[in-house]
């Protein structure tokens, strides 16, 4: 009778070897895999499957090259970095981190740790560019019927999801944990991973494309509100209309009304809309949420009309009806009885429509990969891991992700976000326990990682590393999202 970490004399005759890179302590048999894929039994040597990958600021990526290849001669292009991706986790940490790489930049010498760090206490802030409702806040997200997280706050042009996290991934059924699991490393690797919404919408996210909801992908992300688009374009509609509405969830915008209409001296029209009356010329729930105009449930502009004052308005008065995008509008024209008639909207006024839609960035998915760098991951970088986190709170420290440069929240811990696109593809894996495990680099002074209890004793120099690792090199991502 063995342990769960001791091997029976059975399995060592069979050449079976157990791999200690997290909890699962898989027993792997000869030209097999563990559970993550992630390593294999090499005639009974523990062998990490996929290569270092470098990256190399350079006109174009470089072909991957293996161990003993001879057509490279170790020469580096300047701006090499060795990332975590390949490197191996040391998990639990009281060993140090697999790679601790001396290095010099402009003349100073560098420590870089690296590490593919086990992160259970992570998740992702999912940005989606859309004015449509996907759904209440706190509404849960589903994939395959499992809650995977929830939609949050929703910011300005842009639908915000909460997905992940320790509750998710350990607090709940084991189905729920493998699920989040699953949506989280397939978001983290840029793949598309198919939502669901209670009491909303069902989209589909991709970090760096364009997000479908309700098979309907997304062209546009809003302008601003529809008191920010008055004050965008009053200027411009000013002696081609009487008044413009532009229709929206959140702030409808009331030309005439409104402070821009009040500037140019505009009379008033007398078209009241629904809702409640915040500020002259704005307006909030003029509809419910939903998918049309203005990410609002209304399909017939007209709708949001509360009444129109007789003793105001007149026959032949000029309204536009547009949405923040410009994707909806409408142009209409007051009859004898003071109705709304719709009729050809002049090209002048066209032209501000479609200078709308023109300045509606390309709508987007960004997927930010959030995690707390604690417990012992700190201890393969220094004896004194509260060093660590004072290092990097005082900047003397910097925290990338693949390369990626990785944002640290303020206050206690290393609690990291990193946009995926930034990263090189397929940064990302998973150990079964359920957990994300993603490349995490600590780069310093090596004097300061000398003063904070690092192992500098098992620093070896960049080009030893380059000589004993199945390597690979990139290029340098570009975000889609960031520009660069």
């Amino acid at each position: 009778m063995t342990d769960d970490i001791t091997l029976s004399k059975a399995e060592v005759e069979a050449g079976i070897v157990r791999c200690d890179a997290c909890p699962v302590l898989c027993r792997i048999r000869p030209g097999r895999a563990g559970a993550c894929d992630r390593y294999t039994n090499d005639a009974g040597t523990l062998v990490r499957v996929d290569p270092l990958v470098l990256l190399e600021r350079s006109e174009a990526p470089r072909v991957p090259f293996a161990q003993g290849d001879e057509a490279w001669d170790g020469t580096l292009g300047r701006g090499a970095f060795v990332t975590g991706i390949g490197a191996t986790t040391t998990y639990p940490d009281y060993k140090p981190a697999p790679f601790i790489v001396a290095s010099r930049a402009d003349d100073i010498d560098m420590v870089t740790v690296v590490t593919e760090g086990i992160f259970s206490y992570c998740g992702v802030k999912v940005k989606i560019d859309t004015d449509r409702f996907l759904g209440p806040e706190q509404a849960a997200v589903r994939v395959k019927g499992e809650q995977v997280g929830h939609v949050t706050t929703a910011e300005y042009g842009s639908q915000m999801l909460s997905l992940g996290g320790v509750r998710h991934l350990t607090g709940g059924s084991k189905k729920e944990g493998v699920a989040t699991c699953d949506a989280l490393l397939a978001l983290c690797n840029r793949e598309p991973v198919a939502l669901a919404i209670d009491e909303g919408a069902t989209v589909v996210v991709q970090a760096g494309r364009a997000p479908i909801v309700n098979n309907a992908r997304e062209a546009r992300m809003r302008v601003g509100c529809g008191s920010a688009a008055i004050g965008m374009f009053a200027p411009q509609w000013h002696g081609h209309v009487d008044e413009v509405i532009v229709v929206d969830d959140h702030i409808t915008g009331v030309l005439s009304e409104h402070q821009g209409g009040r500037f140019l001296d505009m009379k008033a029209a007398g078209i009241r809309v629904r809702g409640r009356k915040s500020t002259p010329g704005r307006y909030f729930q003029v509809a419910e949420p939903g998918l049309g105009w203005g990410g609002t449930d209304v399909k017939d502009p007209l709708e949001i009309i509360d009444r129109i004052d007789p003793l105001v308005a007149w026959p032949g008065l000029k309204l536009l009806m547009v949405s923040t995008t410009g994707e909806h509008a409408a142009w209409y024209v007051l009859d004898d009885a003071l109705k709304p008639v719709e009729a050809d909207m002049p090209a002048a006024v066209r032209k501000v429509v479609e200078r709308i839609a023109e300045n509606c960035e390309p709508a987007l998915c960004t997927v930010m990969f959030m995690a707390g760098a604690g417990g012992s991951l700190r201890a393969g970088v220094t004896e004194n891991p509260v060093r660590l986190t004072r290092s990097v709170k005082d900047a003397l420290t910097r925290v990338t992700c693949g390369g990626a440069p990785a944002y640290i929240w303020p206050g206690g811990g290393i609690t990291l976000m990193v946009d995926v696109t930034r990263m090189p593809e397929k940064s990302f894996g998973y150990v079964p326990t359920p957990a994300l495990v993603a490349p995490i680099e600590f780069t310093l002074r090596r004097d300061d990682y000398v003063a904070l209890g690092g192992y500098a004793d098992r620093a070896v120099a960049l080009q030893d590393v380059l000589k004993s690792s199945k390597l690979e090199t990139r290029a340098w991502p570009v975000s889609p999202a960031a520009g660069g």
